[in-house]
C-alpha cells in the first residue's frame, strides 16, 4: 500500500469519527425536547395531547439529524 492510499484511508477513518459527533447533538436535543415536555405538562396539564404531538415531532426531527450523521459515517467507511 502506498503512502497516499494510507493517508486517504486515515482521512476516511478520521472523517467518519468526526461525523459521528452529530449523535452527541441528537442525544442532547432529545433530552431537551422531553425535558421541555415535562415542564410544559407541569405548567398546563390540560394541553397534554397537543404538547405530546409536538414533542414527538421534535423527537423525530432531532433523531433524523443524528441518523444523517451516522449515515455519512457509514458512507465514508464502506465506500
Amino acid at each position: 500500500m502506498s503512502l497516499s492510499a494510507t493517508v486517504i484511508e486515515a482521512a476516511k477513518i478520521i472523517g467518519a469519527g468526526i461525523s459521528t459527533c452529530s449523535l452527541i447533538g441528537a442525544g442532547a436535543g432529545v433530552g431537551i425536547v422531553f425535558g421541555s415536555l415535562l415542564l410544559a405538562f407541569a405548567r398546563n396539564p390540560a394541553l397534554k395531547s397537543a404538547l405530546f404531538q409536538y414533542a414527538i415531532l421534535g423527537f423525530a426531527l432531532t433523531e433524523a439529524v443524528g441518523l444523517l450523521g451516522l449515515m455519512m459515517s457509514f458512507l465514508l467507511l464502506f465506500k
